[in-house]
């Protein structure tokens, strides 16, 4: 059996006073970690979603796709600060510390919260919803764990949600 293990968010959220819309993760990966950025995981499917609904090129290194987010007035964080996690596992996720919004949200003039996924929507209705005071808006997830939903059927569902705002 795993076993759990403490981590801390290491790396910074991207976002500038021009962000229009935040896309929140749970937590990074154990290979987003090792990358110390965002949707690592080769399996994962966020940046070639990305690059369809903004019409570029899938994104290779961390500058790369610091550029595309920050050109797209897309900001990206997670929902967790702190926590007890095995693994990579969301569903394992406990002892929580919420990360503080409030930093994205005082510069930036967010339109539109977006979780990807379940689990980081179900943390940010129970940790940050109140402090924000602000809906988020459910995207399917695009770990390689959702193997229910092709990539076909992500862009679909993430541009009929993204659009206005992209």
């Amino acid at each position: 059996m795993s076993e759990y293990t403490h981590i801390t968010h290491t790396f910074e959220p991207v976002f500038d006073k021009h962000s229009r819309i935040i896309i929140l993760g749970t937590l990074p990966s154990v290979k987003s970690r090792e990358q110390n950025f965002y949707y690592g995981h080769p399996q994962n499917r966020f940046w070639k979603v990305l690059a369809a609904l903004t019409q570029s090129d899938v994104p290779q290194t961390i500058q790369e796709k610091q550029a595309l987010l920050l050109r797209s007035h897309i900001a990206v964080w997670d929902v967790v600060q702190e926590c007890d996690i095995i693994g990579s596992s969301d569903a394992s996720i406990k002892n929580v510390t919420p990360t503080d919004l409030k930093r994205i949200l005082a510069v930036s003039d967010i339109k539109a919260l977006f979780a990807n996924g379940k689990t980081a929507a179900k943390f940010y209705d129970k940790f940050q919803k109140n402090s924000t005071g602000r809906q988020i808006i459910t995207l399917p997830s695009t770990s390689p764990a959702n193997a229910a939903c092709s990539l076909e059927d992500l862009i679909v569902k993430w541009r009929a949600e993204l659009e206005k705002y992209l």
